[in-house]
């Protein structure tokens, strides 16, 4: 699912909290000076008079809405040191002349001492708005540098291809870590531009990013002769967040679409569905607090678990596996181990039994690589400490671990193995739009049951497109109730 970023004043919402404590911390330094060296006719009264809570108030509601109205933050990280002296200037000039105007126009009575603040602090705000905002960008410049932003494919052709790739360096501002390019108008597959490899032609593009750790695509080409509708609508198809430059956007009018801003290009975003940080905020808060009860309750279960599987199979009491999470990014899953140390090896020898078509998921009716898992004489299936663990979804819980690190989400989609994923057809990628998670739509709509892996997309892409909040809780609660009366499990 496709990050969709704040706008206006509310993207650099930070600075404007920084200005708002500058504000009041220079309000009170020059309560202090007046205190302490000036002298003025008033008898002295404490900081929280009804006079000081006025001019305080005041001056806060200034600040925010000449923040709002001046646009004040805007560009705010490209500034360089005068431009951002000028802009703390104005800020500074209309924030105090704003409140002087109230003052004298709605207070007529204030007394000196009042005056006597309002200018020491302009100037002790003054100050420190411009230090604060020019030592916290240089932080917030240090971390967008240095960190790891989303996988970018660029597609273009070779005449432009430099000139895009120098464009986004300068402006992204490690928004996006770009992976390499697709070149449409000749095959260039192999060679490099400008230090990024050129990964693939047109025609071998989608098959590619399938198999490929790719967050979004960005498409710019000059000549709309040569614009490739068909590979943006299989990028589509992947539940990719596909940024085209606007240029042709009548072509692009059915598809879900916002206008945007990418590095130096307003773009036309095109993506299975969007959430705004505010929204994925909430989501990785839920995941937070859910991932810290639920590893609580695995270190606990531990104490009676590890016994058991030790007693039965020794050997380690966890099971790590390499699955493809979000876009295409591997990550290692952690549950109990259910299955004995030989399982993996013993798998090829199991495929044929395999209930599910293509080998898209691995499902048997009986699987005997679990742990103390028997077929009888009568053909009854005797389950053991990991057949127990299995239809109690107690073997699943350490996976609340990866849930804190942030690889998974409480509710998501069924994380592939990377054998399973090799096999992917195009359409099948969009199950990759948003992280797996420990429970989700697939899981409470029959689990084991359901044996058609179109089924098992059709029910994760509906839940991608339809997500929210609310739709999660949903989830939770018919998991909790799924698990209890074992409804598919295996």
């Amino acid at each position: 699912m496709y990050r969709k970023d704040l706008q206006g004043w509310l993207k650099h919402f930070d600075f404007l909290l920084l200005d708002i404590i500058s504000l009041n911390l220079s309000i009170y330094i020059a309560f202090i000076i007046q205190k302490t060296f000036i002298k003025v006719e008033d008898t002295f009264l404490s900081f929280a008079t009804d006079e000081t809570a006025k001019f305080v108030v005041v001056a806060n509601i200034a600040a925010a809405v000449t923040a709002l109205m001046l646009h004040t933050y805007k560009n705010i990280l490209k500034r360089g040191y005068y431009k951002e002296l000028v802009s703390v200037i104005k800020f500074t000039a209309t924030v105090f002349l704003a409140t002087v105007l109230y003052i004298f126009s709605f207070e007529n009575d204030s007394s000196d001492r009042i005056k006597v603040i309002l200018y020491i602090s302009a100037g002790i705000f003054f100050v420190l708005s411009y230090v604060i905002r020019v030592l916290y960008k240089k932080i917030v410049l240090y971390n967008l540098r240095n960190k790891e932003g989303s996988s970018l494919l660029v597609v273009t052709t070779s005449d432009i291809a430099e000139g895009v790739l120098n464009t986004l360096e300068e402006t992204m501002l490690g928004e996006f870590s770009i992976k390499g390019l697709v070149i449409v108008d000749r095959d260039m597959t192999g060679s490099e531009i400008n230090g990024y490899p050129v990964l693939a032609n047109e025609k071998d593009a989608a098959e590619y990013v399938c198999r490929q750790w790719i967050d979004e695509v960005f498409v710019n080409v000059h000549n709309d002769d040569m614009y490739p509708y068909k590979l943006i609508d299989e990028f589509e198809s992947m539940g990719l967040a596909i940024h085209i430059r606007l240029a042709n956007r009548e072509k692009m009018e059915e598809k879900h679409q916002l206008v945007e801003r990418l590095g130096g290009y307003t773009v036309l975003t095109t993506t299975i569905n969007y959430a705004t940080p505010i929204q994925l905020f909430a989501k990785r808060l839920f995941d937070i607090i859910g991932g810290f009860v639920g590893s609580v309750a695995t270190l606990l279960l531990c104490v009676f678990v590890a016994p058991m599987i030790y007693i039965k199979s020794p050997g380690p009491i966890f099971f790590k596996q390499e699955r493809v999470g979000k876009n295409g990014k591997k990550f290692k899953i952690y549950k109990f181990r259910t299955m004995y140390l030989d399982a993996e090896e013993r798998k090829k020898e199991l495929m044929e039994e395999n209930r599910v078509k293509d080998g898209m998921m691995f499902k048997l009716d009986f699987d005997p690589r679990i742990i103390g898992s028997k077929k009888l004489d009568n053909g009854k299936i005797k389950k053991g400490i990991g057949g127990w663990l299995r239809s109690l979804s107690i073997d699943e819980f350490p996976q609340f671990f990866n849930v804190l690190k942030g690889e998974m989400s409480l509710v998501g989609t069924r994380p592939p193995t990377v054998d399973e994923w090799e096999k992917y057809e195009l359409h099948h990628r969009a199950r990759l739009a948003i992280k797996p998670g420990v429970t989700g739509m697939w899981q409470v709509s029959g689990r084991s049951k359901i044996t058609d892996f179109e089924k098992v997309v059709r029910l994760d892409t509906m839940y991608i497109r339809e997500w929210s909040i609310l739709l999660d809780i949903k989830i939770l609660f018919k998991t909790v109730f799924t698990v209890l009366k074992r409804e598919g499990s295996m």
